[in-house]
């Protein structure tokens, strides 16, 4: 079983059927929509 996670948010998108236990990063979800986090300036 391999999961398929989110590089922005870390939540998981999907799973797929593998022999081996893996993860896979997708660039972008429904729920950030492929924005990277914006980091604060101080």
């Amino acid at each position: 079983m391999g999961t398929i996670v989110c590089q922005c948010c870390n939540s998981t998108v999907d799973h797929f059927e593998d022999e081996k236990v893996s993860v896979l990063y997708s660039k972008k979800c429904c729920h950030c929509e492929g924005q990277q986090p914006k980091l604060e300036e101080k």
